[in-house]
């Protein structure tokens, strides 16, 4: 079992790099995307031209939509355990409806979901280590969907953030509507658009969606891996310690036993010589 165990960290920890490298990548990406979303809609329009825009416009919240995103597979330590956690207690306490709509993006999530009785709109599994911007994107149009047909007033995101190799953080973010970024942002005049802001503007919503979603899956799969190769390696030093402390008792039965056929060896000696 320490052998299986052990093969299965190596292997985890293989791609955890990779998934991680990933992760660093994606995420200068959406940032930046993130302040170019701040220029234009800050600062290019007014709030009246806003209100063209129906994936910023925001509602009064009755019904709302969970992108719920968990591995397919477990065996990684407490990690689905603090995610399924979170999702329980934003239905409780946050959802205003109690009942939201879930989109489930992972085997683990799926079967969560379905177990505890969530309405489950749409399911996405088997997305691999290695998931595109394609694979991700028809989940952003199911979501974009749900919320420009009013069936929902707001969809959130429910993932574990990846911090580093020993810390995973079960995370809550708003998707829909978008919310413009707050903060320091350049100024207009430092960018030329083309074409217009508006067009722009049009365009770009649609994509920042998809890659903050996209950015909360390669989060996923940077923690899953990240927490497997932890728990694998607890696993091994466990069945470690659980051998060692067998064949310790192994070898006081065996002594023990030793010494007993000792003392009938000589206790039938002096009764022969007797």
């Amino acid at each position: 079992m320490a052998q299986i165990t052990r093969a299965m960290e190596m292997v985890a920890a293989s791609k955890m790099r990779r998934a991680q490298d990933r992760v660093t990548s994606g995420r200068p990406y959406s940032e930046r995307l993130r302040d170019v979303l701040a220029d234009l809609a800050s600062l290019q329009l007014d709030a009246d031209q806003l209100q063209e825009f129906p994936l910023l416009a925001e509602r009064e919240i009755r019904k709302t939509a969970v992108i719920l995103i968990t591995p397919d597979r477990g065996l990684s330590g407490a990690l689905n355990a603090n995610l399924f956690r979170r999702t329980v207690q934003y239905i409780r306490d946050e959802a205003v409806d109690g009942h939201p709509e879930i989109i489930a993006v992972g085997k683990k999530g799926r079967d969560f979901s379905i177990r505890t009785n969530q309405n489950v709109i749409a399911e996405f599994i088997q997305l691999g280590d290695r998931p595109s911007l394609d694979d991700i994107r028809p989940v952003a149009q199911i979501a974009i969907k749900e919320f420009l047909d009013g069936n929902v007033d707001a969809v959130h995101i429910v993932y574990s953030q990846f911090i580093n190799t020993l810390t995973q953080k079960p995370t809550v973010i708003q998707l829909l509507p978008i919310q413009r970024p707050e903060g320091d942002s350049r100024k207009a005049d430092d960018f030329i658009f083309e074409p217009d802001e508006k067009t722009l503007l049009n365009a770009l919503l649609p994509r920042y969606v998809e890659v903050i979603l996209y950015q909360a899956v390669l989060e996923n799969v940077a923690s899953f891996y990240s927490a497997q190769m932890v728990a694998m390696r607890n696993a091994t030093d466990n069945a470690k310690e659980l051998s060692a402390d067998l064949k310790l008792a192994f070898n006081k039965a065996r002594q023990a036993q030793i010494t007993n056929e000792v003392a009938e060896i000589a206790a039938g000696a002096d009764a022969f010589r007797t």
